[in-house]
């Protein structure tokens, strides 16, 4: 089934599939959403939510071309042959890299992986194995995350799962010269025309979002700042895994606030299809008005 794409003034972005998040995902990610609290909201259901008030997550890359030319991947989502502590995340056998190349995107194509941040489901196709080693699966792109990100790894005690991630899905971006550390000040970095960084920490401390501009026309790709649109509804909803969750609260309260009557079109890491959508207020929150991929 060919990738749904959406269409940002003269860019085509992508929506590149690597699998839906076991139905227990929500209520682990975020233990505040209960079953009540989901059913309250009659827009969720039935795409993001099911009539009991289960949440729908699923794991995808976004791809798109910039003004200049540059073929751009942004999070490399779970990956393959990974040995991953969670049960659902372990030696994966999808076909993302095929989806990806019937997108137009073939690895040896790809210029630019942007990582908003570095956790498991957004970094596993960094690399595949080849030869029992992990090597780069985009050999020709440069990798970029944040410099705040990087360092706070790197000064972090990794537990047993996140070394183990940083081994096979990190080290050999890095140790093949790849991976390229940015400063992102408060109002954000350009990294090629149309394509901008922005700050949102709290998740974790060096979070992007990615902002996409072109003939009047903006997007913005969430990275974990938001997890689903249930958080819309209560943005005061935080994640299990957020770094910060005060601050992971004030990032998505200000980012919410700042979409509301701009038209930008809101591309969910994690949301399920339809995945896209404009924010519009309601009552004492947000809601997501949602915009089908072509």
């Amino acid at each position: 089934m060919r990738a749904p794409t959406w269409t940002v003034g003269d860019l085509t972005v992508h929506r590149v599939d690597e699998t839906p998040l076991p139905p227990a995902t929500g209520a682990w990610l975020l233990p505040g959403a209960t079953a009540g609290l989901v059913r309250e909201q009659d827009w969720l259901h039935p795409d993001f939510a099911d009539e009991a008030g289960v949440l729908r997550l699923g794991s995808h890359s976004f791809a798109f071309e910039t003004p200049d030319g540059r073929r751009v991947l942004v999070d490399t989502g779970i990956g393959n042959g990974k040995t991953r502590a969670n049960p659902a995340w372990h030696g994966l056998r999808t076909g993302y890299l095929d989806r990806l190349t019937a997108a137009g995107f073939a690895p040896d194509t790809v210029d630019l992986v942007v990582l908003t941040h570095l956790h498991t489901d957004h970094v596993g196709w960094n690399t595949r194995e080849v030869n029992g080693a992990w090597v780069p699966t985009f050999r020709n792109a440069r990798y970029v995350t944040a410099r705040a990100e990087r360092d706070f790894w790197a000064g972090h005690a990794l537990d047993g799962p996140r070394r183990q991630m940083f081994a096979d899905s990190v080290l050999p971006v890095e140790e093949a010269g790849l991976l390229d550390l940015v400063d992102v000040p408060p109002d954000g970095t350009d990294l090629a025309p149309g394509l901008r960084l922005l700050p949102t920490p709290g998740h974790t401390p060096g979070h992007v979002a990615v902002r996409l501009t072109s003939g009047g026309a903006t997007a913005l790709i969430t990275g974990d700042c938001v997890h689903h649109p249930v958080q819309f509804a209560h943005p005061a909803l935080g994640a299990c895994v957020d770094i910060d969750p005060a601050r992971s609260e004030a990032t998505r309260r200000a980012l919410l606030a700042s979409l509301v009557g701009t038209d930008t079109l809101l591309l969910g890491t994690h949301f399920p299809p339809p995945t896209a959508g404009r924010v519009v207020a309601e009552g004492e929150g947000y809601r997501l008005v949602p915009v089908a991929g072509n």
